[in-house]
């Protein structure tokens, strides 16, 4: 055998050898190809599964929020509803309370035979009857005569000198004032003291 061929036999047996390993390779790559594949495929399936549960889960989220907006308008609606009534009927009650009074006035002018002392009986009655309307609904006199003038509940008309009284005493009430739950509604109008010249 020559040396030509002896080396095409080598570079046969080498090639050989290298063609074996690249197909021992080829074999042993499919098998984690295919897995890598399998892998890739199986997170693709994950990845999908996770953005469908993603966007369930949106869409769900959006409808609960719909859903509370929805409720929060109504809520509002409703709000501004019973606002406006407590508005329009706050007086209600008191209205109800206070057409008793007008019923006993309207009587006693319509009386035919009218005597004096029936007339005042009835007056002083229905005077009794509004006077309860009054606590009932928590407005109070104010009727300062003798105290010390209180510029914050009453309102001096004039002043008159007294020799007899300190300054700043309410000697006379021309109109009583009222208040309502402790606020002032009307000042009581006087007339105050003031010391003799």
């Amino acid at each position: 055998m020559s040396n030509s061929e002896h080396n095409v036999d080598m570079d046969e047996s080498t090639m050989n050898e290298s063609e074996s390993e690249a197909v021992e390779n080829t074999d042993a790559n499919p098998s984690e190809n295919s897995n890598d594949v399998g892998k890739n495929k199986s997170s693709d399936r994950d990845s999908a599964q996770q953005l469908e549960d993603a966007q369930q889960q949106v869409t769900e989220y959006r409808d609960k929020m719909l859903r509370v907006q929805a409720e929060m308008e109504n809520l509002r609606k409703r709000t501004e509803r019973d606002i406006s009534n407590a508005h329009k009927y706050a007086n209600e009650k008191f209205a109800t309370e206070i057409l008793q009074v007008k019923d006993s006035l309207e009587l006693g002018l319509n009386a035919e035979d009218i005597d004096v002392e029936k007339l005042r009986e009835g007056t002083e009655l229905t005077l009794k009857m509004l006077k309860s309307i009054f606590e009932k609904f928590s407005i109070e006199e104010i009727d300062p005569q003798g105290e010390t003038f209180d510029p914050n509940m009453h309102e001096a008309m004039t002043m008159q000198e007294s020799s007899e009284h300190e300054p700043n005493t309410v000697l006379t009430v021309v109109q009583k004032g009222y208040t309502l739950h402790g606020r002032l509604v009307r000042p009581a109008m006087v007339i105050v003291s003031k010391a003799a010249s």
